[in-house]
């Protein structure tokens, strides 16, 4: 048994190193896949089916003061110009920014447009709606590749688990808490 809990352990050990070198990067393009996917897919009408909710959610944004086709290709080239720089890991610092702004946009429906999101029996989310809702998991990517890459940021791989635990770990003597200045 035990064994097979230090295979297991050496196993975990080594996925969870692998995870830390790579997990960010393969977010980081994935990311980037979706972005330029869905933004080449705006710069064709009716093709994207987003498009009728982004130049609702953009007259709304904007007063009116920007016409529909307008903002789509906007919106479009915002994406695709964010979905390359994730893909190609340059002018990150840039491109963060610019999602930030772009979250403002993904996740203004939800706030401006809730009867026509959330418009199915008992208020359950319309297909529009799922389309907004599964933008909240791309804020949290976009959050935690601006964490691991803005400023320099980095995953770091900490101690790995200890393959060989003894029975018996040895115990630290109690130490006494240390002197405040002042006291």
């Amino acid at each position: 048994m035990r064994r097979i809990r230090h295979r297991f352990l050496q196993l975990e050990n080594v996925i969870h190193r692998e995870l830390v070198c790579h997990s960010t990067d393969l977010l980081r393009v994935a990311f980037g896949a979706v972005f330029v996917g869905f933004g080449m897919l705006k710069f064709f009408p009716g093709v994207s089916p987003a498009e009728s909710l982004v130049i609702a959610t953009t007259d709304k944004l904007t007063v009116g003061l920007v016409p529909g086709h307008a903002a789509l290709v906007v919106i479009a080239t915002l994406e695709c110009f964010i979905g390359v720089c994730m893909l190609a890991g340059r002018w990150m610092r840039l491109a963060i920014w610019l999602l930030a702004l772009q979250f403002v946009g993904i996740l203004a429906p939800l706030v401006l447009l809730p009867a026509r999101l959330f418009g199915g029996p008992h208020h359950a989310p319309t297909l529009e709606g799922q389309y907004v809702l599964k933008d909240v998991i791309l804020v949290a990517a976009g959050m935690v590749i601006a964490a691991a890459t803005f400023r320099g940021g980095r995953l770091v791989r900490e101690e790995p688990f200890p393959i060989a635990p003894t029975d018996r770990q040895p115990t630290e003597p109690a130490r006494e808490p240390a002197a405040v200045a002042g006291r």
